[in-house]
């Protein structure tokens, strides 16, 4: 009896034992589930991560293939505009050399006109009158004069 006593307690205990271990079996089973699910969602955000990153890499090397394309178009904008500006320097001298050059020539006429005035005015013109007749007088006493010498030589 005794001996039959002990085998129950024994069974007893190894049944306890082994609700024990059957608990603890299922709840590292539910344990499992829930890190393999976790794992399982980990790998999905992964995923999601990596496919973020290619699409920043992506984007990063776009925004640096633009800014390149940016910094070729504005130094050929700056060389243009540098070739504008020698372009309307050379245009400014020579619109400054036109210049000059008119102003010489109205400078000129206008010298001219004022010779040509104190000339011709008015006041002077009786004395030019006189001027000329006296000059037309000796030219002709002078033609006579050569007519009279050429005809005593001739004869």
């Amino acid at each position: 009896m005794s001996k039959l006593r002990r085998l129950q307690q024994g069974k007893r205990i190894l049944e306890e034992e082994l609700k024990e271990l059957k608990s603890v079996c299922d709840s590292s089973q539910e344990e499992l589930a829930t890190l393999q699910t976790e794992a399982y969602q980990l790998k999905g955000i992964h995923k999601e991560k990596e496919e973020l990153c290619r699409k920043l890499q992506f984007q990063c090397e776009e925004s640096e293939q633009d800014s390149a394309r940016q910094l070729n178009q504005n130094k050929k904008s700056e060389e243009l505009l540098e070739q504008y500006r020698c372009e309307i320097q050379e245009f400014k001298l020579k619109l400054r050399k036109q210049r000059m050059k008119f102003e010489k020539q109205l400078h000129q006429l206008i010298e001219q006109h004022k010779n040509l005035h104190s000339i011709f005015s008015p006041e002077r013109l009786p004395d030019e009158i006189q001027s000329i007749e006296s000059t037309k007088s000796q030219l002709i006493s002078a033609g006579k004069y050569q007519l009279n010498i050429h005809a005593l030589f001739c004869k």
